[in-house]
C-alpha cells in the first residue's frame, strides 16, 4: 500500500483449468478485492485464455460486471447472442446476464474484469445487523451490451447497470498532461495498457508500465503522468460510487 493506493502487477498469475467449466488452461490474477476497499467491489481481475480456450457460460445472480478486452480476438456470448470482440471493447454484463467468452484468435486473449455487488446485494449489506434482513425487491434485468471504448472514449455505466459503477474510460496522457485522481466520494481503479509513467502520492512514486494496476480506496490521492516523450501513457479507468462517502473516508 502506497499513500492509500493499492498497487498490483501480473507477476505469478494462477493457472485455472476449465474456467467456469470451459476449456483450456487459463491464467488469472486478482488486482484488488473488496476487503481492501470501502465500496461494493467484488474484485478487479486480470484473465487470459489460450487460443481455442473458453470461459464457460454462466449467470451472475448477485453481481454486475464489466469486461474490457486488452488484447487478442474473441467471441462473447450474451444471453444466447454472439458478438465478436477485440482490443478496446467494453462488455457490460448486467445482473442476471448469461455470458461466456471464447478465444477465436491465434494469440492469447486477455481481458480485465470489474465485478461489483448488484443493487439487491448492496441493500442487504447495508442492513444493520440488529434488524431483520428482508430480501429486497429485485430490479429488472440490466443491459448486456458490447461497446467500442476506443471509439466512444468513455461510457456512463449508469445507462446500462443499476449498481455502483459510474464511469469507464480510456485516458491517453502525454508528458505535461497529468491525470489527478482523488477518492472522495468515489473509488477508482486504473490499469496501464501501454507506455511508461508515474503515479505520485504525497510521499512515494509508483512506476507504471503495461500490466500495472492501481486502485484507490477512499482517502487516496495520486497524480499520474507519462514518463516518455515518444509514446503516450494509455490507461483504462473505472469509477465506483461509495454510498455516504461524500467528503472523505467514512
Amino acid at each position: 500500500m502506497v499513500d492509500a493506493v493499492i498497487v498490483a502487477d501480473l507477476n505469478e498469475p494462477s493457472d485455472i483449468h476449465g474456467m467456469h467449466s470451459g476449456e483450456g488452461l487459463a491464467r488469472w490474477k486478482v488486482l484488488a478485492r473488496r476487503g481492501s476497499l470501502f465500496g461494493y467491489w467484488e474484485a478487479v481481475e486480470w484473465s487470459a485464455l489460450p487460443p481455442g480456450g473458453v470461459s464457460g457460460e454462466h449467470i451472475h445472480s448477485r453481481t454486475e460486471e464489466l469486461y474490457f478486452i486488452v488484447s487478442g480476438d474473441g467471441e462473447m456470448t450474451l444471453n444466447g447472442r454472439t458478438h465478436q470482440v477485440r482490443p478496446g471493447h467494453l462488455i457490460v454484463n448486467g445482473l442476471g446476464t448469461r455470458h461466456g467468452l471464447r478465444n477465436t484468435g491465434d494469440e492469447e486473449l486477455v481481458w480485465l474484469v470489474i465485478e461489483v455487488s448488484g443493487p439487491h446485494t448492496a441493500a442487504v449489506l447495508d442492513t444493520p445487523r440488529e434488524t431483520p434482513r428482508h430480501e429486497p425487491e429485485r430490479t429488472a434485468m440490466s443491459d448486456a451490451v458490447v461497446i467500442d471504448l476506443r471509439q466512444a472514449g468513455q461510457v456512463d455505466t449508469t445507462e446500462h447497470l443499476t449498481g455502483p459503477l459510474r464511469l469507464a474510460r480510456l485516458v491517453r496522457l502525454r508528458p505535461g498532461e497529468p491525470l489527478e485522481l482523488s477518492a472522495d466520494a468515489e473509488e477508482h481503479t486504473v490499469y496501464t495498457l501501454g507506455g511508461q509513467g508515474r503515479a505520485r502520492g504525497s510521499s512515494e512514486t509508483v512506476a507504471l508500465r503495461s500490466g500495472v494496476g492501481l486502485t484507490l480506496p477512499l482517502g487516496g490521492t495520486v497524480s499520474i503522468e507519462a514518463a516518455s516523450q515518444r509514446e503516450p501513457l494509455e490507461l483504462f479507468v473505472v469509477n465506483l460510487a461509495v454510498p455516504g462517502a461524500a467528503g472523505g473516508r467514512q
